[in-house]
């Protein structure tokens, strides 16, 4: 049954994906009131300035590639495309500092990374052999979800020590947040078909040129002019449903207001959290127990200040390390950092569940240790400041058969719609599954006000030789 009439609609959550279902929703007319907790956009994606530095940090260096088409299709409503730049390498660097590049060359899809894995000296050949071996499984397809984890699938699949430590983990340690023995095998096919394989496009890596804050609160604006609202420091404290006219009555922040419908666009723990002042149902129950089964796994972002410049590199993959990745910010925000002298660095380690007991200088004390191993320059130079961002709540864990728990846009109110992440976009924890569900939201409204429209862009197409294996 359409609900026609339906024009008013309160988005909860200010993150990736309260921002796109909102932004979807202003643009198709309807009349958007957005509530943010924070006094910032973002939700997780966000910076602010630290009180130890007086500098403006990102919470956690975020990334996104070639194949994140919603991602890309937010940043274009929110005309912030130019502050992306954009890479077509990737730098694995070992302790000593030896570099192994991989970038695309003129050869079709799946084979465009070939020649430069061939002349990576970071693996052996018989890690090639073996990582050959295992990339081929996901050509045809992706495997179906099971209980199997990806360490097992590994260890199946006959991969060498050097190709699991190497390759496989910075890689999707990094893009899924998770060790190998808690990964789904499905979804780390995923990242592996859709990044690598695909096309040489799908697996560029674009990095924000300016932080993060900056970046989303243009959305500010960008609901305004439509027509929209946007209220930070806000949270709602309760829900009621008028039975008659089927508006809800939200209070928030000493204020109360009517609306048509909700997008409740939260993390799986902030709507756990909101479940006590929704309205009681045995569907809201099952909900419940199913966001219990949901667990974090968490980041760690080290910013280090130096006195000089310590590389020539924007980015870079460390193996055998426990700092799995470095962004050289100054070379990354160059307008930001404009003057300025010396290298301010933001290394990243992912999964950092052995980082999250340990104490600020001890983590300082090995990031610059580890780094130096990389960066000869690093013994030299001062290092003027530091900072440590534990992210223990980053994102939620990506096991395997988690997607049986993972809801629909649907809840168990009406006129209510879900979005995070953590809900069932077919993607992992990432950014794009954010926008994913908050267009597909956006969706779910407007067919519930019998006004179907089309937010959710069309996957990245294959090229090459994988067109055959679409």
């Amino acid at each position: 049954m359409g609900l026609r009439g339906l024009r008013s609609v309160t988005v909860i959550g200010g993150g990736l994906a309260g921002l796109s279902a909102a932004c979807a929703l202003a643009d198709a007319g309807y009349q958007v009131r957005l509530l943010e907790k924070r006094r910032y956009l973002g939700g997780r994606a966000s910076s602010y300035e630290h009180p130890g530095t007086g500098e403006v940090i990102d919470n956690c260096q975020h990334v996104l590639l070639g194949n994140c088409v919603n991602l890309i299709d937010l940043y274009r409503r929110l005309d912030v495309s130019d502050a992306i730049r954009w890479f077509d390498r990737l730098n694995f660097i070992e302790p000593g500092g030896r570099r192994s590049i991989l970038t695309p060359s003129f050869l079709p899809a799946p084979f465009h990374d070939l020649p430069a894995f061939l002349r990576a000296s970071a693996f052996s050949f018989s890690d090639k052999l073996a990582i050959g071996r295992g990339m081929s499984a996901f050509i045809a397809g992706l495997p179906k979800d099971s209980d199997e984890n990806f360490a097992q699938w590994l260890k199946r699949h006959g991969q060498t020590h050097g190709a699991i430590e190497r390759f496989w983990k910075p890689v999707l340690v990094s893009a899924l947040n998770e060790d190998p023995e808690h990964m789904s095998v499905h979804y780390a096919g995923q990242v592996m078909r859709k990044s690598l394989l695909l096309s040489p496009g799908a697996g560029r890596m674009g990095v924000p040129r300016i932080p993060l804050s900056d970046l989303y609160n243009r959305a500010i604006d960008y609901l305004q002019s439509r027509g929209g609202r946007v209220d930070l420091n806000s949270a709602p404290e309760s829900f009621a449903l008028d039975g008659e006219t089927q508006q809800w009555t939200v209070a928030a922040q000493g204020e109360s207001f009517t609306t048509d419908a909700i997008v409740l666009a939260l993390a799986f723990e902030g709507l756990s959290k909101l479940l006590p002042a929704l309205p009681r149902n045995l569907e809201a129950h099952q909900l419940g127990l199913n966001l219990e089964c949901f667990e974090h796994s968490p980041i760690t972002g080290i910013h280090l200040w130096f006195d000089r410049e310590v590389s020539d590199l924007e980015h870079a993959i460390l193996l055998d390390a426990t700092i799995q990745w470095m962004f050289h910010k100054s070379r990354l925000q160059p307008e930001k950092r404009r003057g300025e002298p010396g290298s301010y660095l933001e290394l990243v380690v992912s999964a950092s569940k052995s980082l999250v007991g340990m104490q600020r200088q001890e983590i300082v004390d090995l990031s610059v240790r580890e780094l130096a191993q990389f960066f000869p320059l690093v013994a030299q130079a001062k290092l003027l400041k530091a900072t440590v961002v534990k992210e223990v709540r980053a994102t939620y864990s990506i096991r395997p058969q988690l997607d049986l728990l993972r809801p629909t846009s649907a809840s168990p109110w009406p006129r209510v719609f879900l979005a995070g992440d953590w809900v069932a976009t077919g993607w992992p924890a990432t950014m794009e599954s954010a926008v994913r569900s908050g267009y597909l939201a956006a969706e779910a409204v407007s067919r519930a006000a019998e006004e179907p429209g089309r937010f959710l862009q069309p996957d990245l197409p294959a090229t090459g030789l994988m067109r055959v294996f679409r």
